[in-house]
């Protein structure tokens, strides 16, 4: 299979695609079920209830940042120049 500038458009696109609904999904959960996740991760790695929620807040910023920088930028520029 030749990986072309329209194949990899696509891919890009669709990469952007999946990333934004798992992020929405993420940010979902958290919101809505903030106490049994937070319970649930506290137990699983050992950190204490309290320090949860800067996590949870610098892992959805660490991934949508990495999102856009990955994926959605470089499908954007694609789209501009092809």
């Amino acid at each position: 299979m030749l990986l072309t500038m329209a194949t990899l458009t696509k891919f890009l696109g669709w990469c952007a695609v999946i990333n934004i609904a798992f992020l929405m999904f993420s940010s979902i959960m958290i919101a809505l079920f903030k106490e049994p996740v937070t319970k649930l991760h506290s137990k699983w790695f050992g950190l204490e209830a309290s320090k949860l929620p800067k996590l949870y807040f610098q892992y959805l910023g660490n991934y949508k940042i990495a999102m856009i920088i990955f994926s959605l930028v470089p499908y954007l520029v694609l789209r501009l120049f092809m």
